[in-house]
């Protein structure tokens, strides 16, 4: 039984699944949360507690490393990773100020499907017919949960 969870641990859909799971969680949570708070400041609240998790993963697993070993490439796109992240967060918040988590969230797994485009036009990254045809339905799914 061991052997299976430290397979389990070390794939990438088992840590996608729980991405998939907290996200969820997230819209529920920042919904719930944001209602009585502007989402700016929500927004910054959050970014403080994830600064503060994060920090205490990094040191529980001491993975704390030289900033002088990453590469300036590396750096400048963890830099822009992390504008795009706030720019994300920041419309994110203020989109579920404004509407449902259960419409908000959906359209804002749009960037699955971004993200299969930029992959594919900008990594080189091969997808095949069925991938396509997954992709235009989760975009299809978007679009139909977010029309009234």
């Amino acid at each position: 039984m061991k052997p299976i969870l430290q397979t389990m641990f070390q794939t990438w859909l088992f840590w996608a699944a729980l991405s998939a799971g907290f996200a969820a969680l997230t819209a529920i949570f920042a919904k719930l949360g944001v209602q009585t708070l502007n989402p700016d400041f929500a927004t910054f609240l959050r970014t403080v507690v994830i600064l503060l998790l994060l920090a205490a993963v990094v040191q529980a697993t001491g993975q704390w490393q030289p900033l002088g070993q990453i590469s300036g490439t590396g750096v400048a796109f963890l830099v822009l990773s992390a504008l795009a992240t706030g720019a994300s967060w920041i419309c994110y918040f203020r989109a579920l100020k404004l509407g449902d988590a259960a419409r908000v969230a959906p359209v804002d797994k749009l960037s699955v499907v971004l993200v299969a485009i930029m992959g594919a036009m900008l990594l080189g990254e091969k997808l095949s017919v069925p991938n396509w045809i997954g992709v235009a339905l989760i975009f299809s799914g978007v679009v139909l949960v977010a029309v009234r």
